[in-house]
């Protein structure tokens, strides 16, 4: 068999049952995988900029969450409500870890903390405060917003539905 017969048989194949069913098959198995495992982001907002940026795509890999606990510096994915309102941001402090931000700096149980991912200097300040227990501190990285307009603070960790791929 040459080359342009195996070409046309692999683009117009014969209608088969096999062929139906392959095709279910794959159809069944990119809705569980894009539904439920890795699950596409549109990213909007400047929040963690420069890291992800307004407009980007990315994919929330749901695994994260299952097989790993929660990391200081990890970002996550937040669910606020079902799987259509989503929060990308920047673990920062662990259950019962204290946290501040003193002109800008951030400083986890006193000690100041490298965050080499902030690009944006702030002149945030916040009393230091704990940490709860199966929860963890979020906050973007683009921190050049007043701090009365950013998203942030304790979350649980059973809202922290996976990791960005990339």
């Amino acid at each position: 068999m040459g080359l342009k017969p195996k070409i046309k048989q692999f683009l117009l194949p014969k209608l088969t049952r096999w062929l139906f069913l392959r095709l279910l098959l794959v159809a069944f198995t990119a809705y569980l995988f894009f539904g439920y495992i890795c699950i596409p982001l549109h990213i909007k907002g400047h929040s963690m900029e420069p890291t992800y940026s307004d407009g980007g795509i990315n994919f929330c890999w749901r695994l994260y969450s299952i097989f790993s606990r929660p990391k200081r510096y990890d970002v996550v994915v937040i669910r606020l409500a079902g799987q259509k309102v989503m929060l990308l941001k920047r673990i920062v402090a662990l259950e019962g870890e204290v946290v501040e931000f003193r002109k800008g700096r951030l400083f986890i149980d006193g000690r100041e903390m490298d965050e080499s991912y902030v690009h944006y200097p702030c002149d945030w300040n916040l009393a230091p405060r704990q940490v709860g227990k199966d929860r963890v501190y979020i906050v973007g990285d683009n921190r050049d917003v007043p701090i009365e307009n950013h998203v942030f603070g304790q979350t649980s960790v059973k809202r922290i539905i996976g990791t960005p791929l990339w």
